[in-house]
């Protein structure tokens, strides 16, 4: 796999090359930089001439609080640029359909792992790079991510273009009830306790406590779908701190307070570059779910055992094709 990747790298020119390392870039100070350059713009413009700006922007901003719960504002424009195919082809990425997706039902996918920053995750069903309309036509990739970034200002928005959504009730309630049929719901399902776990080589998930999205699947009759993205803990190399050292109790307070966790990690090179290795995002079978407005215990843990069941066959009905060997298990904890 390592020889086929340096192989593609060889044939690409130099502005190939170039295009696809400031377009991954781009991606990573997004997501690292972007939410605090916002805020600390607009603390700015208020103590300058221009403080109207901001101060017309915030009040327009508490009017239109609940639109990110309410189906957002996805723009193909932004879905389809061209720079989301040089993050693709960087790496490269791929999606992977093992099945058909009834565009008259609601899905809930299930995504793992999440890895430092869920680049397979965010490149599959966030834009159109991978292709997701053209394999599931009539379905809609509906990514759900931290609510508090459609709190910050400016970012909101571009997270919003994007075609993200808030991971909140009221958000889930109105993608799979109040948006009509054919949404499929991404949910990175370990979250942040995940992504600190996230080691090259290594497969293990977060989601033996994790029953929320399979209540609120049977409370609007969603079809569950597992979803694995191979390679995606490899391309970075993460510094995991030992239990009960200071590092970890910090890290463990951070994701407490601020519901995310802050990963020491490194790249290839320029430190946050990350490696070139190939991630498939492979999307199962759905699990067929009833309607139950208000499930019992009993009946999300059927659900969720079969869920995990099904996460498990599709790791290792895939493994092999994606570049892992017959030894690698996958570890849900």
């Amino acid at each position: 796999m390592t020889g086929k990747v340096e192989g593609m790298k060889q044939k690409k020119t130099k502005l190939k090359d170039f295009l696809e390392n400031i377009s991954v870039l781009q991606w990573i100070l997004t997501f690292l930089l972007l939410g605090l350059a916002c805020i600390g713009l607009m603390v700015y413009l208020m103590f300058t001439s221009l403080w109207p700006l901001p101060t017309l922007y915030f009040i327009w901003q508490l009017k239109d609080w609940h639109t990110p719960e309410r189906g957002g504002r996805r723009t193909a424009f932004v879905r389809n640029w061209k720079m989301w195919k040089h993050v693709r082809d960087y790496f490269p990425m791929k999606l992977v359909k093992t099945a058909e997706l009834n565009p008259n039902k609601n899905y809930i996918l299930g995504c793992h792992p999440h890895g430092v920053m869920s680049m397979g995750a965010f490149t599959s069903f966030s834009t159109e790079a991978c292709g997701f309309m053209d394999l599931f036509p009539g379905v809609r990739s509906c990514l759900c991510i931290l609510s508090g970034i459609f709190k910050v200002p400016l970012y909101r928005e571009y997270a919003m273009a994007t075609g993200c959504y808030p991971v909140s009730k009221p958000s889930l309630e109105h993608l799979l009830s109040k948006s009509g049929k054919g949404n499929a719901v991404v949910i990175v399902i370990g979250g942040a306790a995940e992504s600190l776990l996230s080691l090259p080589g290594v497969n293990t998930v977060y989601m033996k406590q994790r029953k929320g999205f399979v209540r609120v699947a049977l409370e609007f009759g969603a079809d569950l779908v597992p979803v694995y993205s191979y390679g995606e803990n490899n391309i970075f190399r993460q510094v995991i701190f030992t239990e009960d050292s200071l590092g970890w109790r910090l890290q463990q307070l951070f994701k407490k307070l601020m519901g995310f966790a802050p990963c020491l990690f490194v790249g290839e090179c320029w430190f946050w570059m990350p490696y070139h290795c190939p991630v498939t995002t492979v999307v199962g079978s759905p699990i067929p779910v009833p309607k139950r407005p208000s499930p019992t215990q009993e009946e999300v843990d059927h659900y969720h055992g079969l869920y995990m069941e099904a996460l498990a066959k599709l790791f290792h009905g895939h493994k092999a094709s994606c570049g892992l060997s017959d030894s690698h298990e996958l570890r849900i904890i």
